[in-house]
């Protein structure tokens, strides 16, 4: 792939607390992952390296509302997150208790997320982008590539990997920029994804690979 501001967009998932922090209710799956991919320090990378090559930069976050708590179909992790309150808001107009919530912005990307050019989309309510607008984003401002990162590795970023792929664009998925959850029973959902991430994904390149791509 080669990469341009012309027509490549940089898409994080979920650059929330409650994945990425040590204080994240979801830090006892994913920790050990985060750690050593050094996945929040390769987000912050491309965050800083993306802003200085004037790429655009996508934000699709996941917030549960006090309505989505009454859905009747959850999978299995969908309910762990339920039990859990993970991405917790108190409604989508209503932003009492955000700040430094599970749901809120690792501190660390604030300055990046938050700088008035980032754009930050509606919230995709289960993994991938058919429930918000980030397709119809990336479209308006003719974005053909894509530069994937963000959590999780195996759900919400190859949910994403998946649809875009669909809806026919070019993707890197970047792969010490996202982590996984592991389960004693269920696996190490960041090797899962890096399996199909292979099979899938137009590249799947390093943060260095990236840094050193973004022209």
């Amino acid at each position: 792939m080669e990469l341009s501001n012309s027509d490549t967009a940089v898409v994080f998932i979920d650059p929330q607390n409650d994945v990425l922090s040590e204080h994240g209710v979801n830090w006892d799956a994913v920790g050990a992952s985060v750690t050593e991919n050094r996945t929040v320090d390769n987000m912050e990378r491309i965050f800083k390296a993306a802003k200085a090559k004037h790429y655009e930069v996508f934000i699709s976050p996941h917030y549960f509302y006090p309505t989505d708590y009454t859905w009747k179909l959850n999978g299995p992790l969908e309910q762990g997150e339920v039990e859990t309150r993970s991405f917790a808001r108190k409604g989508p107009l209503n932003l009492d208790g955000f700040d430094g919530s599970g749901a809120d912005w690792l501190n660390r990307f604030k300055p990046y997320i938050e700088d008035g050019k980032t754009v930050v989309t509606s919230p995709h309510k289960v993994w991938g982008p058919q429930t918000n607008d980030l397709v119809l984003q990336l479209r308006k401002r003719g974005m053909d590539k894509i530069v994937l990162g963000g959590m999780l590795a195996n759900i919400c970023v190859e949910s994403h990997l998946r649809e875009l792929l669909e809806q026919g664009f070019e993707v890197a998925v970047v792969k010490d920029a996202t982590a996984g959850p592991r389960h004693p029973a269920w696996g190490d959902g960041y090797q899962a994804a890096l399996v199909n991430y292979q099979f899938l994904a137009h590249a799947v390149l390093t943060t260095d690979e990236v840094v050193a791509a973004l022209k």
